[in-house]
């Protein structure tokens, strides 16, 4: 195992040094597509941080055989800046 799923595992078992790991390598990427899609940097420092939260607080929504973290991670972004967008 290794990569992602030894990422997601590690989630899944409550490993904070995981989420730290998950954050240090996507963050960065996360953000800068809210900030496209928002036109927003508080916006986009929201949507980052709740798709974080989402991945710590629900690890198991995350598999690793349906594609990559970087991948779930920019969808719950996409997401959550329509919604940041529309509402706002």
């Amino acid at each position: 195992m290794g990569g992602d799923a030894e990422l997601s595992a590690r989630l899944v078992a409550g490993d904070l040094d995981a989420l730290a790991a998950a954050y240090d390598e996507h963050s960065a990427f996360v953000y800068g597509v809210a900030v496209q899609v928002t036109r927003n940097e508080v916006f986009a420092e929201e949507v980052t941080q709740d798709v974080f939260v989402a991945l710590w607080e629900e690890p198991l929504s995350y598999d690793p055989r349906l594609g990559s973290l970087r991948g779930w991670l920019v969808s719950r972004a996409l997401h959550e800046s329509a919604v940041r967008v529309k509402v706002g």
